[in-house]
């Protein structure tokens, strides 16, 4: 159990939070002490003690490691690989899947976050895509100094600031690994196609796309095009745009690429005006890791691996038993 560095990991936290937190966690996982113990000595609810407890563990403030070299899904790992190796998946990492309450971004996204940390090689580039599960992965990776990594964001910003903003995403990352960072300093989607050729021909658009298809390893997220679809709710997209992707044919998006179900790229004007490497590009990066999970997600999951996009996947056991 590690209680990662409070003023690196929770700037935005008022001081006495975040000194209530760390005593709260220290006194949890460090001394063992029970929650009715800690409300006690503290003088504060059990309930807020639980609350800070679950809050410390969703925002990363608290990272569980396990050491062991045997996962517990190791059947379902072995039949993920040998069925869909042939397309290129050459791992996978399954964690149980969470009680309905917990959100199942953060449980891979922590998943993630530890496979970063024992894979990333020093001198190593990262490249990131943006989502719910990147922004877990970047509270979950272990600080590191001086190891010379470089995070690169591969795709565009968005226009109104969410908790998965890209930038944000990239920012941790790149302060978490001590990381020079490069950002695409263009909106995820341009309002023309004319504007989109503009931008991807100007010096700093077109410099971190070519950055973007040297990476040694990419980090990528799975949209899906659900009733329940990010998308939507963070209103990235209309509903009519959702609608027109799903009469398409698109299961989803990875990296701004709408696949159909057979993994094949999808013609639709949105896909003219996004910003991002192209297929071939993201191909041609050594490690592509996947990291999605959830059932509304398995359709676009099963596209990006006949798509070839998928060298490591880290998902839930739900999941797991679904693609298989």
């Amino acid at each position: 159990m590690k209680l990662q560095n409070q003023a690196a990991q929770h700037q935005d936290m008022p001081p006495a939070e975040a000194q209530l937190m760390a005593r709260i966690c220290w006194a949890y996982f460090k001394e063992g002490q029970t929650q009715e113990a800690i409300a006690q000595r503290m003088g504060i609810t059990r309930k807020r003690v639980n609350r800070v407890l679950n809050d410390a563990r969703a925002s990363g403030f608290v990272q569980t490691t396990i050491n062991s070299p045997v996962s517990a899904y190791v059947e379902l790992e072995v039949g993920l690989v040998a069925t869909h190796g042939p397309r290129g998946l050459r791992n996978a990492i399954v964690v149980p899947t969470p009680d309905n309450d917990v959100d199942v971004r953060v449980v891979i996204g922590a998943a993630a976050g530890q496979y970063l940390s024992e894979h990333l090689a020093d001198g190593a580039s990262l490249g990131i895509t943006w989502g719910g599960t990147i922004n877990a992965a970047a509270q979950n990776i272990l600080h590191r100094q001086d190891r010379n990594n470089t995070v690169v964001l591969m795709c565009g910003g968005l226009a109104r600031s969410t908790r998965i903003n890209p930038y944000d995403n990239a920012a941790i990352f790149a302060r978490t690994l001590d990381a020079t960072c490069y950002y695409m300093t263009a909106p995820m989607f341009a309002e023309t196609v004319e504007l989109r050729e503009a931008l991807v021909a100007s010096e700093p658009v077109r410099s971190v796309l070519e950055m973007a298809r040297h990476v040694d390893m990419a980090l990528l997220s799975a949209t899906d095009l659900s009733e329940g679809s990010k998308l939507l709710e963070y209103e990235v997209i209309s509903r009519e745009t959702w609608q027109s992707l799903r009469d398409a044919g698109a299961t989803g998006d990875i990296c701004g690429h709408y696949l159909d179900a057979s993994g094949n790229a999808v013609a639709h004007p949105l896909v003219e005006r996004t910003i991002n490497p192209t297929l071939a590009d993201l191909r041609a990066i050594p490690e592509l890791i996947l990291a999605a999970g959830g059932m509304q997600k398995v359709p676009v999951i099963e596209s990006a691996i006949r798509a070839g996009l998928v060298h490591t996947l880290i998902t839930d056991e739900a999941t797991a038993a679904a693609l298989l």
